[in-house]
Order: structure tokens, then C-alpha cells, then sequence
């Protein structure tokens, strides 16, 4: 009750940025909605292939990447921040007013790509604002506004066819930030930014991905405060990668051979699979808020492996392709704002993990799409499976990867230790 209680103060406190930070995403899931059930449409208004079309996939996530990468300038001021939200939001409304007139898949493509573009940055600095916020507590915060934008966009388009001071860490210009600050408990002093080593003094806010890669940043840095870094970015390379992927493809899975499913009933396939998307976070509100989020990776991770397996084997029958497609929905729902207050947790809220895990993820949706769209055309449609149940396993080998080099990672306490995330018994044991 006592946590519950916390984080609904912490929602009241902050309710008006954080409605404003959730209303941004429903153009970011115009965009992630609109590709995946429209795919055969847009191919017949550009006389294009599978293999053309999906270069319009690679366009957008490309840009989605660098704008993810440009977010982090944004970072600097909320005037910044709120003046790029406007912007990303006015450009993805005058994008989807000109994609009817697009005839060329080239000119497609780079319609799309100034929508990925901004989306990158709506998707970093939304992000960003919410994990200064709210920190320790952001995991609960994250989990909303991507699916249930999505869903709500989807169904639209059927009808057509915790931190220390338990204060957030907010830019100098927040109104937010002038509030009084109430005095430190002794055990909230002791792990206050104050008591840290000075080569580890968090910086004031997330930097972006340019500067904070800059020498001077990670001087001191050990191996294992890098190696945190890559293996978290790999593990969301793999399930945004999945994600996107799975949402793009489906449908023309389904209509394909040997499945056959008529067009009207596949169009729910993506549907349904944002929609459990959208269930799966509203159930892992109440549940982050009880579960460690290492813990909740690692469930989501092992049923997505488990969920591509099943579909496999099951690979002709219509009834398990959509309860296999709801069980995906509900595993790849969590997945991101877990990892992302994980990680943001485990190196205690310094570096750049949040750019560089929005930035893995957004090159793992622009490189699977691309390959998986190359081998459906290639190799058939059982191929879109197969590689589901490759990328689910090495997901799971960088989730592994990632858990060794925390219990490595020398800024563990024996608080930490004590609340070890799921798996990491075992990873003594081995060492053992």
C-alpha cells in the first residue's frame, strides 16, 4: 500500500507534464499503425514489390534512429523539449496528408522517413522527460501511452478498411524544479548523487548520444559500465526489432500460403497484436510497481522464445496463429520501459542509457524489417517464423550477457545485491 500509495502522490504531483509527455505518443502510433495493415494497399498505389515496399520500412525506422539521436539536443530546456514535441507532432499530421498523393515508392520513402525522423524524436525526449520525472518509479510510467495509442489508432483504421530523493531530477527551466525540496532521511542521504565517487557524479540529465560518448564523460568508466550499455541496446535491438517486425508482416503472412486467411480476418492480426500490446501494459502497471523489472524481462524475453516455438509448430493452424499472435502482444509488451528503468537502475542514473537504448531499438525495427521482408520474398513465409525464433534466442543470450555484467558492474551495494534480479543465482552457481 505504501508503494502504491507513493507513486499515485507522484502522479498527482506531476499529472499535467505527464499527460502532456503520453498525448505526444498517439502520433508516434499513427505511424507504428499505419505501415502494417496498409502494406498491400500501399503497394498497389506504387506498383511496387515486397522487397520495394520494405525499403519505405527501412526509410522510416533509418530516420526514426537519427532522430532519436537528434532528441537528446533537445534535452537541454523544457522549452526545447516541449517546441521539438510540437514540431514532431505537426510534421507527422502534414506527412499522413501527403502520402495519398504518393504514386513512387521512392517518393514514399522519403515521406516516411521525415515521419521517422519524427518520431525518433518524440520517442527520446517524451521518454527522457518521463525517466527525469519520475526515475526510480519510471518503469510504472512507461508502460502506457505507445500501445494504447496504437490500439486506439488501429481500430480507427478498421473502420476505414524511483529515484533517492524521490524527486525528479527536471531541467533548470521546469517550474517543477522550483518547488521546496524536502530534507534527506538518513537512508535516502546515504545513497544520494552527493555520496557518489566523483568519477561518477550523475550528470544533470541524460545527454545525447553524441556528447555523451564524448571522452571526458566516461573517463574512469569500467569495462562492465559499457559493456551494460551494449548488451541492454542489443536486447531491444532484438524485441523492438521483433515488434515492428511482427507488426509489418503479419497480415501478409497470414494471407500467404499455407495459412490462406482472407484479407478481412487478417486485417485483425494487427489489431489484435497491439491491442494485447496495449493489455500487457496496462496489466504491468500495477505489476512493476511489485516486481523487479530485471525480473519482468526476463518473463517477457522466455515467452516470447517459447510463444515464435509454438507458432512454428503450429505453423497451420489459423486458430494458434491468433492466440500465438496475443500471447507475442502480451510477452513484447513490457519489455522496453522495463529494460529501460533496469538499466537507467543499474548504472544509477548516469551515462546515456536511455539515447542509447531508444537507439538500439530503433536500429533493431529498421534492420529486422528490412531483413525479414528480403527472406519472406526469398524464402517463403515459414521463413517469417524462423526468424522470429532466432532473434527471440539471441535476445535471451544478450539478456543473459546482460545480468553477468551487472553482478560485475562495481557500483552494486549489498542493498543491490540482496535484490538481485531472476537468474542471477544461477549465474553464481556457474561461476561457482
Amino acid at each position: 500500500m505504501g508503494c502504491d500509495g507513493r507513486v499515485s502522490g507522484l502522479l498527482r504531483r506531476h499529472l499535467q507534464p505527464t499527460l502532456t509527455y503520453w498525448s505526444v505518443f498517439f502520433s508516434f502510433g499513427l505511424c507504428i499503425a499505419f505501415l502494417g495493415p496498409t502494406l498491400l494497399d500501399l503497394r498497389c498505389q506504387t506498383h511496387s514489390s515486397l522487397p520495394q515496399i520494405s525499403w519505405v520500412f527501412f526509410s522510416q525506422q533509418l530516420c526514426l534512429l537519427l532522430g532519436s539521436a537528434l532528441g537528446g539536443v533537445f534535452k537541454r530546456t523544457l522549452a526545447q523539449s516541449l517546441w521539438a514535441l510540437f514540431s514532431s507532432t505537426l510534421a507527422i499530421s502534414l506527412v499522413f496528408a501527403v502520402i495519398p498523393l504518393c504514386h513512387n515508392v521512392r517518393v514514399l520513402a522519403a515521406v516516411m522517413a521525415l515521419a521517422g525522423l519524427a518520431m525518433g524524436c518524440i520517442d527520446t525526449v517524451a521518454n527522457m522527460q518521463l525517466v527525469r520525472i519520475y526515475q526510480k518509479d519510471s518503469a510504472v510510467f512507461l508502460q502506457l501511452p505507445v500501445p494504447l495509442a496504437v490500439l486506439f489508432l488501429l481500430s480507427k483504421e478498421r473502420l476505414l478498411t524511483c529515484c533517492s530523493q524521490r524527486r525528479p531530477l527536471l531541467l533548470p527551466a521546469d517550474e517543477l524544479a522550483l518547488e521546496t525540496q524536502p530534507p534527506l532521511d538518513k537512508e535516502d542521504a546515504s545513497s544520494s548523487p552527493s555520496s557518489l565517487s566523483p568519477k561518477f557524479q550523475p550528470h544533470p540529465g541524460h545527454e545525447d548520444l553524441f556528447s555523451c560518448c564524448q571522452r571526458g564523460n566516461c573517463r574512469g568508466a569500467p569495462s562492465s559500465f559499457f559493456a551494460i550499455h551494449i548488451t541492454a541496446a542489443l536486447v531491444l535491438f532484438m524485441t523492438d526489432g521483433m515488434t515492428g517486425t511482427y507488426s509489418a508482416y503479419v497480415y501478409s503472412y497470414a494471407v500467404e500460403k499455407p495459412l490462406s486467411v482472407s484479407h478481412k480476418v487478417a486485417g485483425y492480426l494487427p489489431s489484435l497484436f497491439w491491442g494485447f500490446i496495449t493489455l500487457g501494459r496496462l496489466i504491468s502497471i500495477p505489476v512493476s510497481s511489485r516486481v523487479k523489472p530485471a525480473t519482468m524481462v526476463f518473463i517477457n524475453v522466455v515467452g516470447v522464445v517459447v510463444t515464435f516455438f509454438m507458432l512454428l509448430v503450429f505453423s497451420y493452424n489459423v486458430i494458434f496463429l491468433f492466440v500465438g499472435t496475443a500471447s507475442l502482444g502480451l510477452f513484447l509488451s513490457s519489455t522496453f520501459p522495463s529494460m529501460l528503468a533496469y538499466t537507467e537502475d543499474v548504472l544509477q542514473y548516469q551515462g546515456c542509457a536511455t539515447t542509447v537504448l531508444v537507439t538500439g531499438a530503433g536500429i533493431g525495427e529498421m534492420v529486422l524489417q528490412m531483413l525479414v521482408g528480403l527472406i519472406f520474398q526469398a524464402r517463403g513465409s515459414y521463413s517469417f517464423l524462423v526468424c522470429g525464433v532466432i532473434f527471440g534466442c539471441l535476445a535471451f543470450t544478450f539478456y543473459v550477457l546482460l545480468l553477468f555484467f551487472h553482478r560485475m558492474h562495481p557500483e552494486l551495494t549489498s542493498a543491490s545485491i540482496q535484490d538481485k534480479p531472476l537468474g542471477m543465482e544461477n549465474l553464481e552457481c556457474y561461476q561457482r
